[in-house]
């Protein structure tokens, strides 16, 4: 399939590349990307279940977890089936709308759940730094308030994007060296001047992803200070236990995150290649993990699953 330059200003479609220089190897690198895909579907539709059907579970932690789930259920399903057609059917050719609509939900959704993370680092804080207060602070109306919020920064912060990629001139190609639609690689095919879109792109990442990792970071400071302000070591270990799940989810979300952008705004040197696979693990990868992270460490969700299955087996 030959992939022909648009010489358009405004293409009706792109090409998708998917991995450049790995094409030949394109159908053995979907299984695991299938494997990632079915097993982020399975563990958060297991949360949110769990969650649901428990009661018990009601509490700001598992809320926020739920509102984590969705966001990744999302975020998955926007990129993961394109993906895999490009691999499998090397069906290349998205729609100019639907890849604007791909990048704003790519990057409202990534914003979205780095919020709910922090809305979950502030109910660690809570617990653990004011635990008189956290049933009367954050009850299901705040719990409700604060996703809301989330929700409607990721949205008002990135909706601008599409409309700016849709106001430039495209006159260089119309072949995108990625596997999705993504604001910066869409940004490298205009043939216009491009610095406010990228000084605004810069800005919107720092006042979601980048604010939030500072307030999680500050917020862990005061409970290590608390934590280790305990009378007994016993104590210690075990209110920093309450916290081991949530410091996992910090890592596995923040780690890829930061090192794809380190690699796309400074990494001139490193290969095609490594930025589209960094890139994909930033995305696809913490849908997967996060289920399992409170799956195995949370011995709730963990007795729950097991309850279902075996009530299942019965």
């Amino acid at each position: 399939m030959s992939l022909s330059n648009n010489t358009s200003l405004h293409p009706r479609t792109f090409l998708l590349l998917g991995i450049p220089g790995m094409e030949a190897i394109h159908t053995w690198i979907s299984v695991p990307f299938c494997l990632v895909y079915l097993s982020a579907l399975l563990g958060n539709f297991s949360i949110l279940f769990i969650i649901k059907t428990d009661s018990n579970l009601h509490e700001p932690m598992y809320l926020f977890l739920c509102m984590l789930s969705v966001a990744d259920l999302i975020i998955s399903t926007t990129a993961m089936p394109k993906i895999l057609s490009i691999f499998w059917f090397h069906d290349r050719k998205i729609y100019f709308e639907a890849c604007l609509v791909q990048v704003f939900l790519i990057h409202s959704l990534c914003s979205m759940a780095s919020g709910f993370i922090l809305a979950m680092a502030f109910d660690r804080y809570v617990a653990i730094c004011n635990p008189l207060r956290h049933s009367t602070l954050l009850t299901h109306r705040v719990i409700k308030n604060l996703g809301l919020a989330i929700v409607i920064r990721g949205a008002l912060l990135f909706s601008p994007q599409p409309f700016m990629l849709r106001w430039l001139p495209y006159c260089r190609t119309n072949v995108i060296p990625h596997t999705y639609c993504e604001f910066m690689a869409l940004i490298k095919l205009a043939c216009a001047e491009t610095r406010i879109c990228r000084i605004y792109s810069l800005t919107a990442a720092f006042l979601t992803g980048g604010l939030d990792f500072l307030l999680i970071i500050s917020s862990y400071v005061v409970i290590l200070y608390t934590v280790f302000h305990l009378p007994s070591k016993a104590a210690q270990l075990k209110t920093l236990g309450t916290c081991g799940s949530h410091v996992c989810v910090i890592l596995v979300a923040y780690t890829p995150a930061f090192f794809s952008f380190l690699t796309h705004r400074f990494g001139r040197n490193v290969a095609p290649h490594i930025h589209i696979f960094v890139a994909n693990i930033y995305l696809l990868v913490p849908p997967m993990v996060n289920p399992m992270i409170y799956g195995i460490r949370t011995k709730r969700i963990r007795e729950r699953f097991l309850q279902v299955l075996t009530s299942h087996k019965v």
